[in-house]
């Protein structure tokens, strides 16, 4: 399945790139937002495409290649945070805008393998990059009742988290919990059926655990004047409370300390056809600043 970006067409007004500029995406995925983006910095602009997932960035990297159209363009797989290394290490100078989409790949549903879907008979692994840290497997097969507790509550604000984690110890010590299937199961063995499937929030409680997806985006945000130069813009896209909390309050504190001019006063969300052309949009906020 083709990612589709979401408030494509907000991003690209909002942050208004221009021939010959320096453009950072440090979530290209499958270049869904990086093609409109490249084709407004020719000629002779320079993006920089960054992606945890390897396979991500391959379909990238060739998906973009021919249509560079004069600009200069860098992928490299890193976590975002390594943003500020990569420019020092390739002489870059700070850019002139940076798109960060925190919503994870239609592909790590669909087609990675790796138990992002609850629906699928995949090993439960979730991260992003499976070089880097332990699997989702291990922390279900590990953890202490308590600490699975806390993290489905923290991460997923899963209201039964108690009773989900009561059960996954009880069910993991007669077999390992090793297939995402297995999981989804388990779990909705002790939870009704509803709206969403009730392993939803525990499934996303673990792939932001796993990938310490907000413990990144915590870095990043400290770390924008290292990346983007002054008047520099700066997009970021959440898909839920949690990320968006961070990036509402963290751009209030910058705001309030002079670092950035924060331009859209009220969330920019997908407008009602977006949403049903795509219904992975529906929990979509952009939030947008200037650096000053």
């Amino acid at each position: 399945m083709t990612h589709v970006p979401v408030l494509l067409n907000e991003v690209i007004e909002m942050l208004n790139p221009v021939p010959g500029e320096f453009f950072i995406d440090g979530t290209v995925n499958g270049g869904g937002h990086a093609l409109p983006i490249i084709k407004r910095l020719t000629p002779n602009g320079i993006f920089l495409g960054v992606d945890l997932d390897k396979t991500l960035i391959k379909q990238a990297e060739n998906k973009l290649a021919s249509e560079a159209g004069g600009v200069k363009l860098i992928f490299r797989q890193e976590n975002y945070t390594a943003i500020p290394e990569i420019l020092r290490e390739l002489n870059l100078r700070h850019c002139d805008g940076l798109l960060l989409d925190l919503g994870f790949s239609s592909y790590h549903l669909d087609g990675s393998g790796r138990g992002f879907s609850f629906d699928k008979d995949e090993p439960l692994d979730m991260r992003y990059d499976e070089s880097v840290g332990n699997p989702a497997s291990k922390i279900i097969n590990t953890f202490s009742e308590k600490d699975l507790s806390e993290m489905i509550w923290r991460y997923g604000e899963e209201r039964n988290a108690k009773k989900i984690a009561k059960t996954i110890v009880k069910a993991r010590a007669a077999k390992p919990i090793m297939k995402a299937v297995d999981l989804k199961k388990i779990i909705e063995k002790i939870l009704p059926g509803g709206r969403i499937n009730p392993a939803t929030k525990t499934f996303q409680a673990l792939r932001i655990f796993v990938n310490d997806e907000l413990g990144n985006l915590e870095k990043i945000l400290l770390l924008l004047p290292e990346i983007v130069k002054s008047d520099g813009r700066v997009a970021i896209i959440t898909f839920h409370s949690l990320e968006d909390r961070i990036v509402k309050n963290t751009f209030k504190k910058l705001s309030t300390s002079g670092s950035v001019k924060i331009i859209n006063k009220k969330v920019i969300k997908p407008k009602r056809l977006e949403i049903i052309q795509n219904r992975k949009s529906r929990s979509a906020k952009l939030r947008i600043v200037t650096i000053i």
